[in-house]
């Protein structure tokens, strides 16, 4: 294995991995935003879990019988935003997809960013091993 590509598997940090920014489009948050979610041990996984938020914030925005520009007019003013930080070139950017994103909606599947939640599978493996114990 190279360098490169050690690199692009390896996380930015060895605290805990990746994390993908949530921005608030509105302004409602301070400097738009709304958390950090922690722990993604790899791009991929930081990168689909970033896709599918943006995803089921579209749809969340999107009104029966609304236009294409009207659903990404609604997510610009009420929707939010995730961005996965020191990933360079490698991170997901809703930019790249924005205009297929409000052109097709998206299915349950592409945006379910629940079952990508590292928050979710913290949870769950304290579960187990708490289960485990006793």
């Amino acid at each position: 294995m190279t360098n490169a590509e050690h690199d692009h598997d390896e996380t930015p940090d060895d605290k805990g991995g990746f994390v993908v920014r949530i921005l608030d489009l509105s302004g409602g948050a301070e400097d738009n935003i709304v958390e950090d979610v922690k722990g993604f041990h790899d791009i991929a996984h930081a990168n689909a879990f970033a896709r599918a938020y943006v995803r089921d914030s579209i749809e969340r925005c999107r009104v029966s019988g609304a236009s294409s520009r009207e659903t990404l007019q609604a997510w610009f003013a009420y929707g939010e935003n995730a961005e996965v930080l020191d990933a360079g070139e490698d991170g997901w950017k809703s930019s790249t997809e924005l205009n297929d994103f409000v052109e097709h909606p998206a299915t349950r599947m592409e945006r379910d960013w629940r079952t990508l939640d590292p928050r979710r599978l913290i949870d769950e493996e304290d579960e187990i091993f708490t289960e485990s114990e006793d």
